[in-house]
């Protein structure tokens, strides 16, 4: 995907000029974007869409990754990321933002558009395991699973591997209610 398709309020385009622009139906937000009405929206898409939101040494994760890879529904309210670097951070992050100081293996974050981004599977463990936390995960694992069913198979033999993990227990109830797992 060209970036010259992204369009962010404040860079070529004004946010007023860009709400009037998404009113005569030109453009449609995305992230903290906007892009053509007629462009096919992808991962990568979605991943450029919120690069602002996403600092150095994180990547995105749980709901947020859930978002970038599946899509098909509109962005978490709050975004999700979780640190990437051997190092801990001391990171101001925006608002909107949830950063998670637990560390995110090299093997398991992928390159969108270079955002770094969890990958499906480790993307799906992330939500399963986060179910205790509330039902939006469980939501968002739903719209994962649908997109990419490969990742549930992954995320469950991950989560049957761990002993003693919080939320283990949960989240292969979240799979048996997902239709995955036999109870």
């Amino acid at each position: 995907m060209h970036p010259a398709f992204l369009y962010m309020p404040g860079g070529r385009l004004s946010v007023s000029e860009l709400s009037a622009a998404r009113l005569d139906g030109h453009v449609v937000e995305l992230g903290e974007g906007y892009i053509p009405a007629d462009l096919v929206e992808g991962a990568a898409l979605r991943a450029q869409a919120i690069a602002s939101l996403i600092p150095a040494g994180t990547a995105a994760s749980g709901p947020t990754a859930a978002w970038v890879h599946a899509g098909g529904a509109p962005p978490p309210a709050r975004h999700h990321v979780s640190r990437t670097s051997a190092q801990r951070l001391r990171i101001d992050v925006d608002r909107r933002v949830t950063f998670h100081d637990r560390r995110v293996e090299p093997a398991e974050v992928s390159l969108l558009s270079s955002v770094r981004v969890t990958t499906p599977a480790r993307t799906m463990t992330d939500l399963l395991l986060g179910t205790r936390r509330g039902p939006d995960f469980l939501i968002w694992a739903r719209l994962l699973a649908d997109a990419l069913p490969t990742a549930v198979e992954q995320a469950e033999q991950e989560i049957e591997s761990l002993h003693r993990v919080p939320g283990r227990r949960q989240a292969l109830e979240a799979l048996a209610a997902l239709g995955f797992r036999k109870t």
